[in-house]
Protein backbone atom coordinates (compact mmCIF):
# COMPACT_ATOMS: atom_id res chain seq x y z
CA UNK A 1 0.00 0.00 0.00
CA UNK A 2 1.65 3.33 -0.77
CA UNK A 3 1.29 6.24 1.20
CA UNK A 4 0.70 9.61 0.31
CA UNK A 5 3.48 12.22 0.03
CA UNK A 6 2.31 14.86 2.09
CA UNK A 7 5.70 16.85 1.34
CA UNK A 8 3.99 17.44 -2.64
CA UNK A 9 1.48 19.36 -1.19
CA UNK A 10 0.24 21.40 1.93
CA UNK A 11 -1.80 19.86 4.70
CA UNK A 12 -5.00 21.83 3.72
CA UNK A 13 -5.29 19.92 0.46
CA UNK A 14 -4.73 16.31 2.43
CA UNK A 15 -7.74 17.74 4.62
CA UNK A 16 -9.52 18.61 1.57
CA UNK A 17 -9.08 15.60 0.22
CA UNK A 18 -10.01 13.09 3.53
CA UNK A 19 -13.19 15.77 3.31
CA UNK A 20 -13.92 14.27 0.08
CA UNK A 21 -13.80 10.63 1.10
CA UNK A 22 -15.93 11.57 4.19
CA UNK A 23 -18.98 13.05 1.95
CA UNK A 24 -17.90 10.39 -0.85
CA UNK A 25 -17.06 7.51 0.69
CA UNK A 26 -15.47 5.28 -2.74
CA UNK A 27 -16.65 1.67 -2.68
CA UNK A 28 -19.85 1.84 -0.27
CA UNK A 29 -22.13 -0.90 0.17
CA UNK A 30 -22.15 -4.66 1.18
CA UNK A 31 -21.37 -7.57 -1.31
CA UNK A 32 -22.91 -10.27 -1.74
CA UNK A 33 -21.56 -13.42 -1.15
CA UNK A 34 -18.21 -11.97 0.35
CA UNK A 35 -15.45 -14.57 1.67
CA UNK A 36 -14.70 -12.12 3.96
CA UNK A 37 -17.03 -9.50 6.17
CA UNK A 38 -16.41 -8.43 9.40
CA UNK A 39 -17.40 -5.06 11.45
CA UNK A 40 -15.32 -3.22 13.94
CA UNK A 41 -16.95 -0.67 16.26
CA UNK A 42 -15.25 1.81 18.68
CA UNK A 43 -16.60 2.02 21.98
CA UNK A 44 -15.17 5.04 22.77
CA UNK A 45 -16.85 7.22 19.88
CA UNK A 46 -19.51 4.77 18.12
CA UNK A 47 -17.90 4.63 15.14
CA UNK A 48 -18.25 1.87 13.05
CA UNK A 49 -16.62 0.34 10.07
CA UNK A 50 -17.38 -3.05 8.25
CA UNK A 51 -15.53 -4.46 5.52
CA UNK A 52 -16.41 -6.78 2.72
CA UNK A 53 -13.99 -8.46 0.28
CA UNK A 54 -14.22 -10.64 -2.59
CA UNK A 55 -11.43 -12.88 -3.50
CA UNK A 56 -10.66 -14.50 -6.97
CA UNK A 57 -8.95 -18.05 -7.50
CA UNK A 58 -5.58 -16.79 -6.89
CA UNK A 59 -6.63 -15.57 -3.34
CA UNK A 60 -5.96 -11.70 -4.56
CA UNK A 61 -9.38 -9.16 -3.72
CA UNK A 62 -11.44 -8.99 -6.70
CA UNK A 63 -14.13 -6.79 -5.04
CA UNK A 64 -14.18 -4.31 -1.75
CA UNK A 65 -16.97 -2.85 -0.42
CA UNK A 66 -17.70 -1.37 3.10
CA UNK A 67 -19.71 0.50 5.41
CA UNK A 68 -18.95 2.91 7.40
CA UNK A 69 -20.79 5.47 10.49
CA UNK A 70 -18.52 7.48 12.26
CA UNK A 71 -16.56 10.59 12.35
CA UNK A 72 -14.34 12.12 9.08
CA UNK A 73 -11.18 10.43 10.34
CA UNK A 74 -12.68 6.62 10.21
CA UNK A 75 -15.18 7.06 7.83
CA UNK A 76 -12.27 8.63 4.83
CA UNK A 77 -9.71 5.99 6.40
CA UNK A 78 -12.06 2.77 5.15
CA UNK A 79 -12.70 5.00 1.93
CA UNK A 80 -9.19 5.49 1.24
CA UNK A 81 -8.52 1.89 2.84
CA UNK A 82 -10.88 0.06 0.17
CA UNK A 83 -9.48 1.83 -2.89
CA UNK A 84 -6.08 0.03 -2.27
CA UNK A 85 -7.08 -3.26 -1.95
CA UNK A 86 -8.19 -4.47 -5.10
CA UNK A 87 -6.05 -6.43 -7.31
CA UNK A 88 -3.70 -7.26 -3.77
CA UNK A 89 -3.01 -10.70 -1.90
CA UNK A 90 -3.91 -11.67 0.99
CA UNK A 91 0.08 -12.43 1.74
CA UNK A 92 0.28 -8.63 0.43
CA UNK A 93 -2.46 -7.38 2.57
CA UNK A 94 -0.93 -9.64 5.96
CA UNK A 95 2.35 -7.89 5.31
CA UNK A 96 0.70 -4.41 5.82
CA UNK A 97 1.58 -2.43 9.01
CA UNK A 98 -0.65 0.28 10.57
CA UNK A 99 2.08 2.45 9.48
CA UNK A 100 1.02 1.74 5.79
CA UNK A 101 -2.71 2.75 7.30
CA UNK A 102 -1.95 5.86 8.51
CA UNK A 103 -0.28 6.69 5.30
CA UNK A 104 -3.20 6.52 3.63
CA UNK A 105 -4.70 9.56 5.39
CA UNK A 106 -1.37 12.14 5.00
CA UNK A 107 -1.53 13.77 7.92
CA UNK A 108 -0.72 13.62 11.36
CA UNK A 109 -3.37 11.76 13.73
CA UNK A 110 -2.98 12.55 17.56
CA UNK A 111 -3.18 10.37 20.32
CA UNK A 112 -7.28 10.88 20.60
CA UNK A 113 -7.98 10.10 16.78
CA UNK A 114 -5.86 7.24 16.02
CA UNK A 115 -8.08 4.72 16.81
CA UNK A 116 -10.63 6.29 14.76
CA UNK A 117 -7.96 6.28 12.15
CA UNK A 118 -7.00 2.07 12.39
CA UNK A 119 -10.36 1.29 13.11
CA UNK A 120 -10.87 0.39 9.18
CA UNK A 121 -7.16 -1.45 9.56
CA UNK A 122 -8.37 -3.62 12.25
CA UNK A 123 -11.83 -4.82 10.46
CA UNK A 124 -9.68 -5.61 7.41
CA UNK A 125 -7.22 -7.45 9.61
CA UNK A 126 -10.05 -9.10 11.84
CA UNK A 127 -11.50 -10.26 8.81
CA UNK A 128 -9.07 -12.13 7.36
CA UNK A 129 -7.70 -13.91 10.33
CA UNK A 130 -11.62 -15.36 10.72
CA UNK A 131 -11.06 -16.19 6.92
CA UNK A 132 -7.66 -18.07 7.29
CA UNK A 133 -9.39 -19.95 10.67
CA UNK A 134 -12.31 -20.95 8.85
CA UNK A 135 -10.18 -22.67 5.89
Amino acid sequence: MEAIDTNYAGEGMYREFILDHFKNPRNFGTLENAEIRHREFNPLCGDQVEIFLKLNGDGAIQDVRHTARGCAISVSAMSMLSETLRGLTLREVAGMGKESMLGLLGIPIGPVRIKCALLPFYALKGGIIAYESRK
